[in-house]
């Protein structure tokens, strides 16, 4: 069956004058420019954080078309806006607005510029994973996924020599750490009906399956032999 498309209704013609322009018409335009207008990252999240529901919607939408723009200068602004990102949605009271600014921070989110300490907002990152709106599941997946790849070189290429910032040992704490953390919400979400499901795919848009696809990721890429080496490990601190 296919979807039925929405019906568009038609646009209302503007008439304007040249002596006397349209008052909705000019409203209108001063509506766009406020959004087109804006120069720094900043500008945009303070629209998202403060701007009534439809300007915060569509500056959170413009944040990716201004990332691949040419603003190399911002980089500080940005890792700001993202370590100071738990803080800010802590503020924030209205739905519509949690979900536009973790959709935005989730866009900027790799150049953090945190790669010697990649987990400093997990915790916030694992609140988001099990937040009852799926769009901010969904970014939360991919930030958490973004870390995982870094996290896993040395898993992956063990015979390279690789320039990585991040030492072994550390990685491998931060690995073991994520598992357990990822393996005690799945007990704590965990409800019989999810038996029926072989699976990720085929679960319904829940928190569970949120977890299941960051856990699966990790899974990927750190590889079997590493993962019975994580569940082994998990036993033992559990005596």
């Amino acid at each position: 069956m296919k979807l039925a498309q929405p019906q568009i209704p038609p646009k209302k013609e503007l008439c304007l004058r040249p002596s006397e322009p349209n008052k909705k018409a000019k409203n209108l335009i001063m509506k766009i420019n406020k959004t087109t207008s804006m120069k720094t990252f900043n500008e945009l999240f303070e629209t998202i954080l403060t701007g009534n529901k439809d300007d915060s919607r569509k500056a959170a939408r413009e944040v990716r078309k201004f990332l691949y723009s040419s603003h190399g200068d911002q980089y500080d602004s940005i890792k700001s806006i993202i370590e100071n990102a738990p803080k800010e949605y802590g503020k924030i009271a209205e739905d519509w607005r949690e979900e536009n600014f973790v959709v935005a921070v989730s866009v900027l989110y790799f150049l953090h510029g945190r790669e010697k300490q990649p987990d400093f907002i997990f915790p916030w990152l694992f609140y988001l994973l099990l937040n009852k709106n799926g769009n901010i599941r969904h970014a939360a997946v991919r930030m958490i996924e973004h870390e995982i790849g870094p996290l896993t070189v040395h898993i992956r290429f063990p015979n390279e020599k690789l320039s990585n910032r991040l030492g072994i040992k550390q990685a491998d704490e931060i690995l073991f750490n994520l598992f357990i953390k990822l393996n005690n919400l799945l007990v704590d979400y965990w409800k019989p009906a999810y038996k029926k499901y072989k699976y990720i795919s085929s679960l319904p848009a829940i928190p569970y399956k949120s977890i299941q696809m960051v856990l699966g990721r990790m899974k990927e890429d750190c590889g079997e032999t590493y993962i019975k080496r994580l569940e082994s490990r998990l036993r033992e601190s559990n005596k």
